[in-house]
């Protein structure tokens, strides 16, 4: 027993400095930017900044969020990321529950299963999927972006699991037998119970959503319509300060370095800020969903 004991101690004392570590290591890079995005363009050309900002100065983060084209194209990323979570935890909640049903309850129930993964891992295209969002007329508008990724499968099999083990039967069976109908059964009985899913399933998505830039660039034709990740990915990635309307002085006067700083910053934020709140169903989540077919 004592030697069990030493084990899970030594095991314990490693585990909690490795993922110190881990942590660490992930947090750098964030303080790194955050520095840069506070230091004064010399230094930051120079990549003479490493953790604290040299010459503090707010330059970056005001031409940033004094930019029109920044706040509209933040606030289409946070629209798109809300209404594209709700529209995806109704649709996939709504197919969990009836493909959580067992065999004699839902004809055909494992023939959808099978139909599910089949799709999860072969999908039509991007070129076929262009034309149906094309001829669906689609394209230009948020529900572009909301609507061809709204049932992700893993999420839903995740969640039909979590019904499955995670709700009794005989909260099912008595509501049944005081006359609850489905819908009554699932937002007053499963709903409550499956918080744990709900906020997992919630977070794959919203970070999903939130970080998705690709979607933007083939589906939208205005760029006064991009999501943050793709406006940040025109100037960021492809060099295309033209989205930021600047003049050639302001151009000048500000460093390129000090600003992407400030905008990828600004871009990881909400993730940052939303994910604490969902911590604490996220492991509880995550490993009742993944027992059971």
């Amino acid at each position: 027993m004592n030697h069990m004991s030493t084990s899970y101690r030594i095991f314990t004392i490693f585990n909690i400095a490795f993922l110190s570590l881990l942590g660490i290591i992930c947090i750098i890079p964030l303080i790194h930017i955050l520095a840069v995005s506070f230091s004064a363009p010399a230094p930051a050309n120079a990549n003479l900044v490493r953790f604290l900002p040299i010459d503090f100065t707010l330059s970056a983060w005001g031409q940033t969020l004094g930019n029109d084209n920044f706040l509209r194209a933040l606030w289409n990323g946070i629209t798109r990321t809300v209404l594209g979570t709700v529209v995806s935890l109704f649709t996939i909640t709504l197919a969990a529950y009836a493909l959580s049903k067992e065999d004699h309850e839902f004809k055909g129930r494992k023939f959808y299963i099978y139909f599910l993964v089949f799709i999860m891992l072969f999908n039509g295209g991007l070129i076929p999927t262009y034309i149906l969002v094309q001829n669906l007329g689609l394209i230009n508008t948020i529900w572009a972006l909301v609507l061809p990724g709204a049932v992700n499968v893993f999420n839903l099999i995740l969640m039909l699991n979590f019904f499955r083990t995670g709700v009794p039967k005989s909260l099912e069976e008595a509501a049944l037998m005081d006359g609850a109908g489905h819908f009554r059964i699932l937002f007053s009985i499963y709903l409550p119970i499956s918080l744990p899913a709900i906020a997992t399933v919630g977070l794959f998505t919203l970070v999903g959503q939130w970080n998705s830039w690709f979607d933007g660039l083939i589906y939208l034709t205005d760029a006064s319509k991009f999501p943050l990740s793709t406006f940040l990915q025109t100037i960021i990635v492809q060099n295309d300060y033209s989205q930021m309307n600047v003049n050639a002085d302001e151009m000048k006067a500000m460093s390129e370095r000090t600003v992407r700083s400030a905008q990828i910053f600004i871009g990881a934020l909400p993730i940052i800020m939303v994910y604490p709140f969902l911590q604490r169903y996220f492991v509880k989540g995550i490993v009742l969903g993944s027992v059971k077919e």
